[in-house]
């Protein structure tokens, strides 16, 4: 999804919040401004809803909760939500606040598909670059997923014992291992029945 700034006067997240619940759109908050979030596409759709599937039928019986992009994480020690596509927390602290979590194990992002090429790349450097920055802070955060929309292709940066960021590709044929969350299965369940 793009995100595209709307003309508002600054808003605290109390506003943010409350003003959002009368928007048809969801929007970002990033220290008093706000950002549109544009509409995917149906493979964007299928995909997120594959992993949000995946996930959530693996940690049925647990004490984790996994989100879908209609739930925002706040950035930790920032004034920032956004919307990742899938999220997991199993931080009790995040059933505290019911608007937002705040330390997710695991984050998701689909990226644009390629068909929308102006959007598409500045929505995927947003993803690669800007928004991984800002997971960066969650002292929770053990993995963060970048999952195409118009391939069979799953980077995964993973933080390690030392607090170091490890980068993981899967690509057709692999098995993935998302190890916040003891789930692994082969990356064509994602991709089942998408044409591209």
């Amino acid at each position: 999804m793009v995100a595209t700034r709307e003309q508002l006067p600054q808003l605290t997240p109390e506003e943010y919040f409350a003003w959002e619940e009368q928007q048809e759109v969801k929007h970002e908050y990033f220290d008093g401004e706000v950002y549109a979030m544009s509409g995917g596409t149906q493979n964007h759709s299928r995909v997120g809803g594959r992993l949000f599937s995946l996930v959530d039928l693996h940690l049925d019986n647990s004490e984790c909760v996994v989100l879908t992009s209609d739930a925002r994480v706040k950035i930790q020690e920032s004034e920032k939500y956004v919307y990742p596509d899938v999220s997991v927390t199993c931080d009790e602290r995040d059933r505290e606040t019911p608007q937002f979590i705040t330390h997710p194990c695991l984050i998701v992002e689909v990226l644009s598909p390629s068909t929308v090429r102006a959007a598409s790349a500045f929505a995927e450097a947003y993803d690669r670059g800007n928004k991984f920055e800002l997971y960066r802070r969650s002292t929770s955060l053990r993995e963060y997923a970048l999952v195409s929309a118009d391939k069979i292709a799953i980077d995964l940066h993973r933080k390690d014992d030392l607090n170091r960021w490890q980068s993981i590709y899967f690509r057709a044929g692999d098995t993935v291992e998302l190890e916040s969350i003891s789930l692994t299965f082969p990356i064509e369940r994602v991709y089942r029945g998408i044409e591209f």
